[in-house]
């Protein structure tokens, strides 16, 4: 076996393994989103829509009064924290389906494997909330973390299969 086989074998073995990595800090980081008491996730969401708002009220040159504000930050709080909810797990499902992706897994067995697993993430980080204080579970927010993760899903299938297409397409095939 000549030298750059053997660093390429070894470098896929501890690559590999490694491609699990994104997908566990973006766990850590929901996780810890989660373990928030309410108080805190209503600031730091709070906080996030007041930010939205004055960027909107700048880039589209709106001049709003502070009630003005106010009253924007209460119509679209809640769909600011839900779409955090399905934004993490876009972003969850992307880092646990691409390790999987290189492990071989696609077509529908993507799909299922890296759904139970944001799935079954998304249902126990509800379950934790529960014992969070000012907190609670919602099965409302099982089901968009679960779109979040679907869709995270596809968009690895969709890139997976343009890059085997066109960037992987053996050279043999462009051959005349």
């Amino acid at each position: 076996m000549t030298f750059q086989i053997f660093i390429k074998t070894l470098l896929r073995f501890i690559l590999k393994p490694l491609s699990f990595i994104p997908a566990l800090v973006m766990m850590y980081i929901i996780f810890s989103f989660s373990a928030q008491d309410g108080a805190a996730s209503a600031s730091l969401s709070y906080k996030v829509t007041y930010k939205a708002v004055s960027i909107a009220d700048q880039a589209l040159d709106l001049e709003l009064t502070d009630q003005q504000v106010s009253r924007c930050i209460r119509k679209i709080h809640y769909y600011v924290r839900k779409l955090a909810h399905f934004t993490e797990y876009f972003l969850l499902a992307i880092t646990v389906a691409f390790p999987l992706y290189v492990y071989g897994i696609r077509g529908i067995w993507l799909v299922i494997t890296g759904g139970i697993l944001c799935v079954g993430f998304a249902a126990l980080d509800e379950l934790h909330q529960h014992f969070v204080s000012g907190r609670s579970c919602s099965v409302r927010d099982v089901v968009i973390d679960s779109c979040g993760a679907l869709i995270g899903i596809l968009f690895v299938r969709i890139i997976g299969y343009i890059g085997r297409k066109t960037v992987f397409e053996p050279l043999s095939t462009h051959r005349s």
